[in-house]
């Protein structure tokens, strides 16, 4: 068996990467997504990644397979919110429990510690503890919760947001 290893996403991962994200779209409220992706209608979200900057993504590998992925993507879409990024990770399921989403915010935030971003947040579907201990072992606290914020499966679901300080 060959060893995980994580680079920066290409478009050539696209297919990989929206077959992960699928299923937590089809049969979980940890995105708020609704509708699957195909590599088309996903596109647009990839088209914001490059290799410098404060939008990146990475994957991880192995061999062929793409085990998981990460990326920092705007707050919002308002000018003020530049120096924000929100920080998302996501593993296929043979990866849970493995070390790969710690793996991939290292090389992330590893990447974004030269980039003019003032904080990092994560917006987290409650519950997920998981989720929750991950970004907590990576400096990220709890700021806040929005109740019953969303609705999906014909139930609402809070979210807890986190942030964590980066670069000064």
């Amino acid at each position: 068996m060959s060893s995980i290893d994580i680079r920066p996403f290409t478009d050539s991962d696209l297919k990989q990467i929206t077959q992960i994200l699928n299923p937590y779209i089809e049969s979980t409220a940890i995105t708020f997504d609704t509708e699957v992706y195909n590599v088309e209608s996903r596109r647009p979200w990839a088209s914001q990644f490059s290799e410098t900057g404060r939008y990146r993504c990475f994957v991880a590998h192995q061999g062929n397979q793409i085990l998981g992925y990460t990326n920092s993507s705007p707050l919002r879409p308002k000018r003020a919110y530049d120096t924000s990024i929100e920080a998302t990770v996501y593993c296929s399921p043979e990866a849970k429990g493995k070390g790969i989403g710690s793996l991939l915010y290292n090389t992330l935030f590893k990447a974004l510690s030269n980039e003019d971003i003032h904080r990092a947040h994560a917006v987290i579907t409650l519950p997920n503890t998981s989720s929750v201990a991950l970004h907590k072992k990576f400096g990220f606290y709890e700021v806040g919760q929005l109740n019953e914020a969303g609705r999906k499966f014909n139930q609402y679901h809070s979210v807890l947001w986190m942030e964590k300080r980066l670069n000064d």
